[in-house]
């Protein structure tokens, strides 16, 4: 596999996201189900890449894995995001009322956070500040899914008055629940990467330009190219949480090179 099939992969999946927002019904559908499996594509191409197959089977059987079981016992329990249910028949084929594209949406969704943060992370507490960046990245990922999702009506939330200002309709439980599965997710693949030894510099520029992509294009999306109301309200949130990153990101980045600080283990400009 050559270094060009993830960012075949990475560049594909945001054209078919900018095609979200022209397309409704089933044919936005499609795209949404195109976009996840493109965007969780792009994540394991590039960590078979540069980190090794086994490490991109491990990130897989994590995100996915564990995504899928939180999710069944999501919609089954309550527990840990607390009451909803995925829409019938929209997102292809599920498994226990799940459909089978969301657990790979947790894959999508954790690589670029979890190289953004691989960049900023350094110190002798760096494996831990790692996995704390990580963990605050992908729920502010999720401040922007979850609305989205919701307001197109993939799924519902049984209690739809006990969220943040503007997403009431979402509760606080589930940003409660993906801060727990997101911290366990991190904790696994930083057990990974540290049996496999791939602490090491990466070429991360695929998944660093998809973090910021999401980061920036989805506040953009949400304030100017999606209709619902609450969208607005989701832009601020979403930028706020992933700007926790995705500011001191673009400040290292934007750094001369000659005063980047030593010791990052990813390499981000290829």
């Amino acid at each position: 596999m050559t270094s060009r099939v993830p960012v075949v992969l990475a560049g594909a999946a945001i054209a078919a996201q900018i095609l979200y927002p022209l397309v409704h019904g089933g044919t936005r559908d499609v795209v949404t189900v195109c976009v996840v499996a493109l965007l969780a594509a792009t994540a394991v191409t590039h960590a078979t890449v540069t980190r090794g197959g086994r490490w991109a089977a491990g990130l897989v059987v994590v995100t996915a894995g564990l995504g899928l079981v939180s999710e069944v016992g999501g919609t089954a329990t309550g527990f840990p995001y607390g009451c909803y249910d995925y829409a019938v028949d929209r997102l292809g084929p599920a498994l226990a009322g799940v459909p089978l594209v969301v657990p790979f949406a947790w894959t999508a969704g954790f690589y670029p956070v979890w190289c953004a943060a691989s960049v900023l992370a350094r110190g002798p507490h760096r494996r831990a500040a790692r996995i704390a960046l990580t963990t605050v990245g992908v729920v502010g990922w999720d401040l922007y899914l979850d609305p989205q999702m919701v307001a197109d009506g993939q799924w519902h939330w049984c209690v739809t008055d006990a969220g943040l200002p503007g997403i009431e309709h979402i509760p606080l439980t589930n940003y409660a629940g993906w801060l727990l599965v997101a911290a366990v997710m991190a904790i696994a693949v930083d057990g990974i990467d540290r049996r496999l030894g791939t602490g090491t510099r990466h070429r991360d520029g695929v998944p660093i330009g998809v973090f910021v992509w999401t980061w920036l294009g989805s506040a953009l999306a949400h304030t100017v190219f999606l209709l619902a109301p609450e969208l607005r309200y989701s832009a601020v949130y979403g930028w706020c949480a992933m700007g926790i990153l995705g500011v001191p990101l673009l400040v290292t980045l934007l750094r001369p090179r000659s005063r980047r600080p030593r010791g990052h283990d990813t390499h981000p400009h290829a």
